[in-house]
């Protein structure tokens, strides 16, 4: 498994130059790289969270499933914990921000590659949970946090973002045991592989129009790096180990929590009228030092499993 992360790793590492160069080359653009974000987000990854529940039915799937919620709500519970005792107000600080870019990962950006890559349709089938468990939050407490006020209307759209409304297709045709035609399933599938290199390619774009050498600077930086990138996903992979979960579950969960900071705080900094110039800033550095971190997590995380299990 260790050689599989670290291979993905990699190629993502790879791909993000890949990225970078395609930027500076004016091969993309930043309204193209905005389309291409849009694409892989409203329809390749739900495309690919669709075909993950094209699976035989089994109870012990569903069991699973139900435990994984329970796996993301303490992935949640830690990160919520790290990042309001970790991150203190203080006036001229960008507190929000910075909370929110510790507590939401871009799970699905970066999650569904590697957890692809590792297990196949089984993570990805056990990612689902966690990407409700985010989707929920993140239009509801992050949008309160991001414009000071309650809002129903975030909360709306929860239910129709593309990743649930492909979670509540792909639950339908999963539990009324409805199998796709060979010939849209593999057309699905086609499309289904470009959310790597997509993914990454958006992200090495993204991260080469920050001022990067400015932004490696500053020691805040850091900090939440720390905390984001090690704190949190190595406080839930201990929580974790003190329960005798599935494998293939807990892994999936801890890749999700390990993810580097959500790319839709810049989104909604740009929407409220905060500073996205310093989430977009915390957005590409996380996201650089993640090809390092996470595969390093999960590495340690398979040697403290195999120690005390």
């Amino acid at each position: 498994m260790a050689i599989i992360v670290l291979r993905q790793a990699v190629m993502m590492f790879l791909l993000i130059l890949l990225g970078a160069f395609c930027f500076k080359a004016h091969i993309l653009t930043q309204e193209s790289t905005k389309q291409i974000s849009a694409l892989v987000l409203k329809v390749v990854n739900p495309i690919v969270i669709l075909l993950a529940y094209q699976r035989e039915f089994k109870l012990a799937f569903v069991a699973n499933l139900g435990w994984t919620f329970v796996l993301s709500a303490a992935a949640y519970a830690v990160s919520f914990l790290a990042a309001y005792l970790g991150i203190r107000d203080r006036e001229g600080r960008e507190t929000v921000i910075e909370r929110f870019s510790c507590i939401y990962s871009n799970c699905g950006f970066m999650g569904i590659p590697l957890v692809n890559a590792m297990f196949g349709e089984d993570g990805v089938f056990y990612l689902t949970a966690f990407l409700i468990c985010f989707n929920f939050l993140v239009w509801s407490h992050g949008v309160m946090q991001m414009s000071g006020q309650r809002s129903l209307r975030s909360l709306v759209r929860v239910l129709l973002s593309p990743a649930i409304l492909a979670i509540a297709a792909g639950m339908v045709l999963f539990f009324c045991r409805i199998t796709l035609p060979p010939l849209l399933h593999d057309t699905l599938s086609s499309v289904g592989e470009l959310n790597t290199p997509l993914a990454m390619l958006v992200a090495g774009a993204t991260i080469i129009q920050t001022d990067l050498p400015a932004v490696l600077r500053k020691p805040r930086v850091y900090y939440i790096c720390l905390i984001k990138l090690l704190v949190i996903p190595l406080a839930a992979a201990g929580l974790f180990l003190l329960f005798p979960f599935d494998r293939t579950m807990e892994m999936t969960v801890l890749a999700a929590c390990a993810a580097p900071s959500a790319a839709i705080c810049t989104m909604q900094c740009i929407n409220y009228n905060r500073n996205a110039a310093y989430a977009s800033e915390l957005f590409g550095v996380t996201t650089l030092f993640s090809v390092a971190t996470m595969p390093g997590v999960m590495v340690l995380y398979e040697l403290m499993e195999a120690g005390i299990r």
